[in-house]
């Protein structure tokens, strides 16, 4: 299991600290959500701050837009180079074209989906994806429970993932802990992201080995 840890749980006070802390520690990805006070109820950060992640990073981003307005926040990020970005299914009127969009710019694409959206409507979008984002909590805040029927749901997306794109990583994001990583990994998640569990733990290097399972 690959594991991101999401700065949303960082210290902002203390961003570079916490940031090389991660990185340290053995993280695979650092996970940075990006809102825009539209598409859920809060607001997080701009590029001028992810840059500064990105220059404390030693390990590649992750961006994750819940944004309204998702190819000015692409083209925001873009330059960035981070691995990943992924965008809301529930917000693209032209997922396809965003795909595309988002390779050429030389940056892997993903697609996140909302708790309540099934894994049947990435069937047609799937081929061309490099990972897809489940929601495990209702996006916009950090600390949210674990919600159960994810598992299930990750199930289903493998089993579709396995027959038509096998290369493409499934990411599991919202209440994630060392209680629920072993039934993700069954499940065939590739990928946790961790924000309140790694950030709120006494040992972060601890924290993230017992969800590299």
């Amino acid at each position: 299991m690959k594991v991101a840890p999401s700065v949303l749980s960082a210290d902002f006070g203390n961003l570079q600290r916490d940031v090389e802390a991660i990185c340290e520690a053995g993280c695979d990805f650092v996970h940075v959500d990006v809102m825009d006070g539209h598409f859920v109820p809060n607001l997080t950060i701009g590029p001028v701050v992810v840059s500064a992640i990105a220059k404390s990073a030693t390990k590649p981003l992750d961006i994750h837009l819940m944004v309204e307005n998702n190819t000015f926040f692409v083209d925001l990020f873009a330059p960035l180079k981070p691995e990943y970005i992924s965008f809301h299914i529930e917000e693209e009127k032209h997922p396809h074209r965003l795909i595309q969009k988002i390779r050429s710019l030389g940056i892997k694409p993903a697609i996140v989906l909302n708790p309540h959206t099934p894994p049947e409507a990435l069937e047609y979008l799937l081929r061309d994806l490099d990972m897809v984002l489940l929601m495990s909590v209702n996006p916009g805040f950090g600390g949210q429970s674990f919600i159960d029927s994810v598992v299930l749901k990750a199930k289903k997306l493998s089993a579709m993932r396995d027959k038509i794109n096998p290369n493409c990583l499934i990411e599991v994001d919202g209440g994630v802990s060392d209680k629920n990583v072993h039934l993700l990994k069954e499940a065939g998640v590739d990928i946790v992201v961790a924000g309140s569990y790694v950030f709120n733990h006494t040992n972060k290097k601890e924290a993230i080995e017992s969800l590299k399972i």
